[in-house]
This record gives structure tokens, sequence and C-alpha cells, in this order.
């Protein structure tokens, strides 16, 4: 792979990487949700501990977070990527424009 020649190169890789990068830590995120409240919903019925539970509740919150976080951090890059004049949108649906 040759290196980029110019600024608009650096960032058309960077961008791919990110394209790429946040939807399956997205996917992770949301497993890591769901798994915590699969845990949760079936501990909070049977003979479980407080351990049990509160495992499944950190794992949800550790999910929203991680979700949170990565939503946000999608929006920002997509706001400068459109921002700076970009062609194309960075994935997101965007809003269309007020006439």
């Amino acid at each position: 792979m040759n290196p980029p020649e110019n600024f608009e190169a650096l960032t058309k890789i960077f961008t791919g990487i990110i394209k790429v990068a946040l939807p399956v830590l997205g996917g992770i995120a949301l497993l890591v949700f769901l798994w915590g409240l699969a845990k949760f919903i079936f501990r909070i019925g049977g003979d479980a501990s407080d351990k049990e539970l509160a495992e499944g509740k950190n794992l949800m919150v550790w999910g929203l977070i991680a979700l949170f976080f990565l939503v946000s951090f999608w929006s920002i890059i997509a706001f400068f990527y459109n921002d700076f004049g970009f062609v194309g949108s960075f994935g997101l649906p965007l809003l269309p424009p007020f006439n």
C-alpha cells in the first residue's frame, strides 16, 4: 500500500477505518447490553444472589454507556466530515435541508 500523498487521502484512510470499526463496536456494545439484560431477566425470577443481579445490571449499564459514546463519536465525526466539505455522507442518514 502506498503512503497517502495529501491530507485528503489520509483522511479517507481514517474515515474508512472508522466506518468499519464503529458499527462493529456498536454491535459488540449492543450484544453486551442484551447479554446483561438476559442475565438480569433470567436471574430475577429464581433464587439468585444479589451478586448475579448486580452483574446483569452492570453489563446493561456498561453496554448503554458504550452505545452512547459510540453514537456521540459517530455524530461528531459525521459533523466534521460534512462540515469540511467531503463528498457524501459518513454513513448516517441526514436530515432533509430546510427550504
